[in-house]
């Protein structure tokens, strides 16, 4: 199937999640008690408090946010890539919505990302949904088996069946020699960067390097060249 692709049918992607408020305390009563549960199943030692641990709030849709979703595509041999961000996610993810509902709504449509079956794209579909917009047919996968869902996850395909561990987008990126940004920011600075130093546009760039990064991945796993800075649009 991969030896198949047309890569001109791919959307990549990675998206960029914080906690909903930037402190446990600003969390409504609800919301703190429901934490509070939730920081329960989370500890690991008498240190793990509800409080410390809400800085890992972001990546459970149900707590957090997204903040940013940077797309790549190939078009006339250039990779063009468009980011979707700000304060107010529901205008962000109706804009992102009417990109897939336009441009990627046939089964010949895939999307890409790393631990995107995981992570991006049921999250990206949760929010959809709590946030009263509905599903583009790309993302309404809910219920779905595993190998009925097409969209590639660079992840996935690295383990060869193997579900026993994590591999990092960065450490793959190193193996096969993609190039990234030495001073950039990882996952685990985006809140902080969001919140107390009010820098979104660094968090854009962080995204985009992502998305950019998961393509090349993809092209390396095929054994083809990589895509050329000179041929690299921002849109």
């Amino acid at each position: 199937m991969l030896y198949d692709l047309n890569f001109e049918k791919i959307l990549f992607l990675d998206i960029e999640t914080i906690p909903m408020v930037q402190d446990y305390d600003q969390l409504p009563e609800k919301f703190k008690k429901l934490w509070d549960k939730k920081a329960e199943h989370l500890k690991k030692n008498e240190d793990d408090t509800s409080t410390k641990l809400f800085e890992r709030a972001g990546i459970y849709s149900e707590f957090g946010k997204i903040i940013c979703i940077s797309v790549g595509f190939m078009k006339n041999r250039e990779f063009r890539i468009k980011s979707y961000y700000g304060e107010d996610e529901r205008v962000l993810l109706q804009e992102f919505s009417e990109l897939l509902d336009k441009y990627y709504n046939t089964r010949d449509h895939l999307l890409c990302a790393h631990n995107g079956k995981e992570f991006d794209f049921p999250y990206m579909a949760r929010r959809m949904l709590i946030n009263g917009l509905p599903l583009p047919r790309i993302l309404n996968i809910a219920g779905k088996k595993p190998w009925e869902i097409a969209h590639l996850d660079t992840m996935e395909l690295w383990k060869f069946g193997d579900y026993k561990n994590y591999t990092s987008l960065e450490l793959l990126a190193a193996i096969f020699g993609i190039e990234t940004p030495k001073d950039d920011i990882d996952g685990s600075m985006v809140a902080e960067v969001y919140y107390k130093d009010n820098d979104l546009e660094r968090i854009v760039q962080y995204c985009q390097r992502d998305t950019l990064t998961v393509a090349q991945l993809l092209l390396a796993y095929l054994g083809k060249p990589k895509i050329k800075e000179q041929d690299i649009i921002f849109v």
